[in-house]
């Protein structure tokens, strides 16, 4: 260790390079002044002789670290490459703190709470969020106690730039009722249009605006300074050098112990690059970040998952998962036709990430090349190629030329469903560079070789929750005082009164005389049935409801106005959630637990899989169930259309698809066979008791002139 503090690992090789030269040296110089003793004096070595037998062991220490670094950066991808196929992009594990009889018991990615999700609600941006064990494109690494902040990218280049986002605003049909009681009576009326999703007579999406909030990650370049993953004004890196958190994570972990204040994280270092025998350090850092949807996300757009673990722990039902902060989400593939488990490749969820930026921020504008490919958005048609912005989030893109599996969509990594991938500019993200050289014949018949280096620079993400921005953030009907900052002599006044401090009674001398950033309680406590926090955790820091004075002196009590996770009850509304989580699972892309889900949709949904059973259960309604799992074939009429050439197809479907039709309804995306190294994705209807393709491609008819009437085989 040095005077000015604990050496970098770089500082560390080239020391160790340099000792081992200044022993090869002083071998050196022992041999040409003690010479074996032999019956023939041999011949003294010239100076120029030493030197170079000194330089030519210098280049093998170097080759030989070289390798040995090498090696080391080569272990580094088997671990990334083992973690990889072992399982996705993904939430693996929240902090445990309980045992129990039965595995399921101890925490596995919630604890009272999914993801640690808690709330801070007497915090004006403050999203409660706690330790997290994560991988992310095969990097695992562990987060501090997080906390976020409701901030977004900035709209410059600045790296890790980002700026508050502006909260709704108050409908001015609240602002127009002359008395606060006639507003919370108004304001009642806007959150049961938003929790009914009716917007005939309140239009509430111009007023409840949806965010969606990400886990982006990436190896930097800054590997001498600890950088702070991202702001937090509950919560910081207790550290003061990278490598005083890596004894320290290796301490605590060694121990068992941990940091009091959750302030530790373990995120890696690696050796990226070698260059002149130098070994090129990066730093794994992370951010969580928010993005203001340009686009309403109804509820509908969510879809309760079953975490059988979080529920045998409390032996809930379905119906009581979803109104605890223990239910986890997956965001529906489309918002409109008939929602049905399929799988597809670009989804809502696609487009709502492919919003967000990466280190370049918004302005980001590239088209990476694909080792030679172009790369496109895979909504492109035929003579319409849409070239796709790799400077924003994406799992997946469109080349020109088929693959060698005949494919032209190419899904990001190789079987990693949750990962999002950006590009960069940023020299703070460290690069990978490759050489790809292919021979071409000249026209005398001999092969050149073309040579060309790509360098790259990626982050990437995974989506962690959509939190909707309500009215309650900015309504303030009794016009409180606020004083942003949460520290300093500004804020003096709020908790210091002529007999002391401030504790938020409902007197005149203890009640706050106004609010700043950490004590954000502005919503009258009439407006809820009750104003204590729902399904609440003991890292809430919200109090039920306190003592505020308005500008005339006058005592209101309030509630938190912050971000929540479930709103309490509203009189004739209810509860409304507002937080919605849609972390993936790292196990989720692992074999045995993709088995393990198509068995338990198959025990917990026995009448919709009746028809799977090898031997049917007794509890299953074998009739009906049998009869609407039925499998039929519609055929598409042939065309004789050069290209393609002569072909038609088979489009399956099944006997509740029909049953749908009957009742007058579409049924949307069925996929036809593959011919002729194509197939297409068809809308049909019932028209007259035929069938009638109403959509090819998205197009009216299909490209290569089948004709819209189906008919039925079996």
């Amino acid at each position: 260790q040095s005077t000015w503090g604990p050496l970098t690992s770089r500082e560390r090789t080239s020391n160790m390079l340099a000792v081992l030269g200044f022993l090869c040296l002083v071998s050196a110089a022992l041999a040409a002044h003690h010479p074996a003793t032999t019956t023939t004096t041999a011949k003294p070595k010239t100076d120029h002789e030493l030197v170079q037998e000194l330089y030519a062991s210098n280049k093998l220490l170097e080759r030989n670290v070289e390798d040995l670094t090498r090696q080391v950066m080569l272990q580094q991808t088997f671990v990334e490459e083992r973690i990889r196929s072992d399982g996705s992009s993904g939430l693996k594990q929240v902090r445990n703190s309980k045992e129990g009889t039965r595995p399921y018991y101890t925490s596995s990615t919630a604890a009272q709470g999914v993801a640690g999700l808690h709330e801070h609600a007497n915090n004006i941006r403050t999203v409660g969020m706690g330790e997290l064990n994560v991988v992310l494109n095969g990097v695992e690494f562990r987060t501090r106690h997080n906390d976020y902040r409701l901030r977004q990218p900035a709209n410059d280049r600045t790296y890790n730039h980002v700026t508050d986002i502006k909260y709704p605003a108050v409908p001015p049909a609240v602002l127009a009722k002359h008395t606060v009681a006639e507003q919370i009576t108004e304001m009642r009326e806007w959150f049961k249009a938003f929790k009914n999703q009716d917007h005939s007579v309140r239009d509430y999406r111009k007023y409840f605006k949806p965010v969606l909030t990400y886990m982006e990650g990436g190896w930097t370049t800054n590997t001498k300074t600890l950088e702070e993953p991202f702001f937090s004004d509950r919560h910081h890196i207790d550290a003061s050098s990278w490598f005083d958190l890596q004894d320290k994570v290796r301490f605590s972990s060694y121990t068992g112990g941990k940091s009091r204040l959750e302030n530790f994280a373990y995120l890696p270092t690696t050796i990226m690059n070698m260059h002149n025998a130098t070994p090129e350090y990066a730093q794994w850092n992370y951010r969580i970040v928010a993005h203001p949807l340009t686009v309403d996300v109804p509820f509908k757009a969510f879809e309760l998952v079953d975490d059988l673990t979080e529920r045998m722990k409390k032996k809930m039902t379905m119906a009581t998962l979803n109104n605890t902060r223990l239910a986890r989400f997956s965001v529906v593939n489309r918002l409109t036709g008939r929602m049905r488990e399929t799988a597809y490749e670009w989804g809502l969820l696609d487009d709502l990430m492919y919003q967000i930026p990466g280190k370049d921020n918004y302005p980001g504008n590239l088209h990476e090349s694909a080792m030679g490919d172009q790369i496109l958005h895979v909504k492109s048609t035929n003579g319409h190629d849409v070239p796709l912005n790799t400077a924003r989030y994406h799992r997946i893109y469109k080349v020109d030329d088929k693959d060698a599996m005949g494919q032209t969509h190419v899904h990001r990594s190789f079987a990693d469903p949750n990962c999002f991938f950006a590009q960069t500019t940023s020299p703070h993200i460290a690069p990978l560079e490759v050489t790809t050289c292919h021979k071409t014949r000249h026209q005398h018949h001999h092969a050149i070789e073309n040579c060309t280096t790509y360098t790259e620079r990626y982050t990437w993400a995974i989506p962690l929750e959509i939190v909707y921005m309500t009215p309650l953030l900015t309504w303030n009907p009794h016009h409180i005082h606020h004083t942003h900052g949460s520290s300093g002599p500004q804020i003096y006044p709020i908790l210091h009164g002529p007999n002391g401090t401030r504790t938020g009674a409902l007197t005149a001398d203890k009640a706050y005389n106004g609010t700043h950033d950490r004590l954000y309680y502005r919503t009258p406590v009439e407006f809820f049935t009750s104003g204590n926090s729902v399904d609440k955790d003991r890292a809430d820091t919200a109090k039920g409801s306190v003592g505020v004075l308005d500008p005339h002196g006058h005592i209101h009590k309030m509630v938190a106005s912050g971000n929540r996770i479930l709103l309490p009850a509203i009189d004739g509304v209810g509860k409304i959630r507002t937080r919605w989580p849609i972390v993936p699972l790292h196990a989720e892309g692992e074999q045995t637990r993709k088995e393990l889900e198509a068995l338990k949709d198959m025990v917990m949904k026995m009448p919709t899989y009746a028809s799977l059973f090898e031997e049917l259960p007794t509890s299953v309604a074998k009739a009906n169930t049998l009869f609407m799992e039925q499998e039929h074939n519609l055929l598409v009429a042939q065309t004789t259309r050069d290209p393609p050439g002569l072909h038609g197809h088979d489009v399956p479907i099944h006997q509740f698809d029909i049953e749908h039709m009957k009742n007058h309804a579409t049924v949307h995306g069925l996929l036809t066979s593959i011919d002729n190294g194509h197939q297409h994705s068809i809308d049909v209807k019932m028209v007259n008791g035929s069938y009638v393709m109403t959509s090819c491609d998205g197009m009216p008819k299909c490209w290569d002139g089948h004709d819209i009437h189906l008919r039925l085989e079996y």
